[in-house]
């Protein structure tokens, strides 16, 4: 997907010094299209443990007291997965309202997409996200237990 912006966005330049004019929908598709990479994406970066954060205080902590550290880390994880599912609720109502309006980006008569693909894409991405963060709060709760380290 990033690949295709770019084409998206490098076609738009050259129409622009050629033709003196943008590509329609560039702007439009660009927008959504970037915010689509972020939310597909996201369930990846919870995975891998790539999420910006301050390293400063949790890994010491956890390697000083492995069982407390691993209960504030399934905190964060839960707090995580319940900011997700309020984002996944609120998109699903306006996936909702965009699939059944017909909600379109573009000029009619010119160049016109519907929205509804890319809510879809997006709820998929955030939801995911939010399942991965509690999986992580299981392992996070199940290593509070033992003790041990879940890497």
């Amino acid at each position: 997907m990033i690949g295709v912006l770019m084409i998206i966005i490098c076609a738009d330049i050259v129409f622009r010094n050629l033709l003196g004019a943008s590509l329609p929908l560039v702007s439009e598709l660009g927008a959504l299209v970037l915010v689509m990479i972020v939310y597909l994406q996201l369930a990846t970066t919870v995975r891998a443990d790539r999420l910006a954060r301050t390293e400063i205080f949790l890994p010491p902590f956890k390697r000083r007291f492995p069982k407390l550290g691993s209960l504030i880390a399934a905190l964060f994880d839960l707090v995580g997965a319940a900011m997700l599912g309020l984002i996944a609720w609120s998109t699903l109502r306006i996936f909702e309202k965009d699939f059944s309006s017909g909600e379109f980006i573009g000029v009619t008569g010119i160049a016109t997409l519907p929205t509804w693909p890319f809510r879809a894409m997006i709820l998929l991405g955030v939801t995911v996200a939010a399942i991965e963060f509690i999986v992580r709060a299981a392992s996070n709760l199940r290593t509070s237990d033992t003790g041990a380290d879940p890497q």
